[in-house]
């Protein structure tokens, strides 16, 4: 289905039974990962050996990717992006983001308050809003009533995955473990 080749690129499946399932390359460029990956000496199973993933990491490091984009005739973009998933299978991109910049006094749920101002990382956003990492265990939602006063179609109009915004905490449901947030009622966001 066209909805699967959209967004296949972005799911992972840990222990697949193809090992490419755990990795960014697209199911259209298994048949050129394979191809990379037996150029280098090493089969798609070697993904899910500690031993051979680290050697064939060592390799990938010393891997020219024009290069080799030129003898396989392929795209030195896509022979790019191949070798970094590769490198890394299982890799949860968002792992790359600032860490959210927290207040100090601020380290578990009890300790925020309704009406208090944070700033955070967007972590997903969603077609009803966004998660935003306050700092604490569980991500706060940004509902997309409360993303902005403008009208707009889709919450990733007004922020994106790894935004660092800054929210006003709504309500706090320990509970439940729920932590309501505002971008739009942040004293010092303008032109939201």
């Amino acid at each position: 289905p066209a909805a699967f080749v959209q967004c296949a690129g972005f799911l992972r499946v840990a222990d697949a039974k193809d090992p490419f399932d755990n990795t960014p390359v697209h199911p259209e460029s298994y048949e050129l990962a394979e191809t990379i990956l037996t150029r280098l000496g090493f089969a798609k199973s070697d993904l899910s050996s500690r031993e051979r993933l680290a050697e064939l990491q060592a390799t990938l490091k010393t891997t020219d990717a024009a290069i080799l984009a030129r003898e396989l005739d392929a795209g030195e973009p896509t022979v790019r992006d191949i070798l970094d998933a590769l490198a890394k299978p299982g890799r949860d991109p968002r792992e790359d983001l600032p860490a959210p910049m927290t207040r100090k006094n601020i380290v578990k749920l009890d300790d925020l308050l309704p009406g208090t101002v944070v700033k955070g990382t967007v972590h997903n956003v969603t077609d009803f809003g966004a998660f935003v990492d306050i700092g604490v265990k569980i991500n706060g939602l940004l509902h997309r009533s409360e993303l902005s006063n403008k009208p707009f179609r889709h919450p990733l109009d007004i922020v994106s995955v790894g935004d660092i915004v800054e929210v006003v905490i709504l309500n706090v449901d320990a509970a439940r473990n729920r932590i309501a947030l505002s971008l739009k009622q942040a004293p010092k966001i303008t032109g939201i």
